[in-house]
């Protein structure tokens, strides 16, 4: 799910995704990781401020801004090195349901925002 609110040019994102219990650790280890070329492709396509959260039950928060939402996913849509990373994480989550999972955030709702 994806939480998104404009400020200043920029939107809030904030989004929930499910990693398999078994997975946790070596979630945490790939993306202690992250491949060069993913990190220059995310910059690109105006992910900004990104930041992952984890939970020991595996409950995993992320949180970027970008200028537009929908011009970042589509982005790294079309990126060769997000197919890949996407493809290699899959097995990382449940209920995916078919899905990458970039395409299957669970939007949260902001409901208040300290300036």
């Amino acid at each position: 799910m994806i939480l998104w609110q404009k400020e200043e040019g920029m939107e809030r994102v904030c989004f929930l995704l499910k990693v398999k219990q078994d997975r946790l650790a070596e979630y945490k280890r790939r993306h202690a990781a992250v491949w060069p070329d993913m990190l220059q492709a995310l910059r690109e396509t105006g992910w900004h401020n990104y930041s992952l959260y984890l939970r020991d039950d595996g409950l995993l928060v992320g949180y970027f801004e970008t200028p537009d939402l929908q011009a970042a996913l589509k982005g790294m849509a079309g990126r060769e090195v997000n197919a890949r990373w996407q493809r290699d994480m899959s097995e990382f989550f449940e209920s995916l349901e078919g899905r990458r999972p970039d395409e299957s955030f669970l939007r949260l709702e902001e409901v208040f925002h300290l300036e």
